[in-house]
């Protein structure tokens, strides 16, 4: 794992009004203070890692191949979380069910089946997905203008 530290993080300007797809309006007049991605992205620095997701298992939240996501190690895994974990050394990002009898991973798109997690499993939970790191794209293409 390639640890990325970085010493700073410049505060970027946060905009309080939602952003209209429809007509414009002038952002300037609810500029409302700055947002650092870093602390807002990542609560405990010491128990968080970023892992890139691949495949289109769990496109139906927002998850998508290249996303970059924000794992935190400390967090709890529930009931529906969405979790990084290791199944039999592969290590892969599903959401986490728990039932009275049985514990399974489930994907958020309909042609992948749900894995049984059973005794026979080597299963440990690397973490809890925080958040989702993208830049946007048009056209299969990154956005920089």
């Amino acid at each position: 794992m390639t640890h990325t530290y970085i010493p700073h993080c410049q505060a970027i300007p946060l905009i309080v009004s939602k952003v209209s797809a429809g007509f414009p309006s002038p952002a300037d007049d609810y500029l409302d203070s700055s947002l650092n991605i870093h602390e807002f992205l990542v609560s405990k620095p010491a128990a968080t890692f970023l892992v890139r997701a691949t495949g289109k298992s769990m496109t139906g939240i927002g998850i998508h191949d290249g996303d970059v996501l924000v794992v935190d190690k400390s967090a709890k895994a529930v009931d529906g979380s969405v979790i990084i974990a290791c199944i039999e050394g592969e290590c892969l990002v599903k959401r986490l069910r728990i039932g009275p009898r049985a514990v399974w991973l489930e994907a958020a798109h309909p042609h992948y089946p749900p894995i049984d997690i059973g005794e026979h499993l080597d299963f440990a939970v690397w973490g809890v997905v925080v958040g989702v790191v993208r830049k946007h794209q048009e056209n299969g293409r990154v956005c920089t203008d």
